[in-house]
């Protein structure tokens, strides 16, 4: 963080992509805790486990999610992509299994709270205006 001359601070690139990561770790965390209301087949206990399991899920999506995408992608293709869904049920069982205080019942309800994630967070981001603008050149 360096001085700017009108006497503010200045932010670096660094720091704009530690705010915009915790942004969204924590629009993400509102989000779970919609979702798990929502549906009776997940189970979240408190308000610092759903911050986990959006922690997680962040972590899982960036390293691990990618790999598997690589790896599938015959079965991605021949399926038309449709096992990228099973891709995201793996995610959210493997979380759930990471999390204590995490649950879901079912390969269904890690289905349904995967679409419903995306989904809520996705009209968060849009209400708060947090969403990124597509670069158009």
């Amino acid at each position: 963080v360096a001085t700017c001359p009108y006497g503010g601070l200045q932010t670096s690139p660094q720091n704009t992509q530690m705010s915009k990561f915790l942004t969204k770790l924590l629009i993400t965390t509102v989000s779970v805790l919609i979702v798990s209301y929502l549906l009776s087949g997940v189970h979240v206990s408190n308000v610092f486990t759903a911050f986990v399991v959006s922690l997680v899920l962040a972590l899982l999506n960036g390293f691990i999610k990618p790999i598997l995408v690589v790896l599938t992608i015959p079965i991605t293709i021949v399926t038309l992509g449709l096992f990228l869904l099973v891709i995201n049920i793996l995610i959210i069982k493997w979380t759930a299994s990471i999390v204590e205080g995490f649950s879901v019942d079912s390969w269904l309800w890690a289905l349904v709270f995967s679409l419903l994630l995306s989904f809520v967070t996705s009209i968060i981001e849009m209400l708060f205006g947090t969403r990124e603008k597509p670069n158009r050149h």
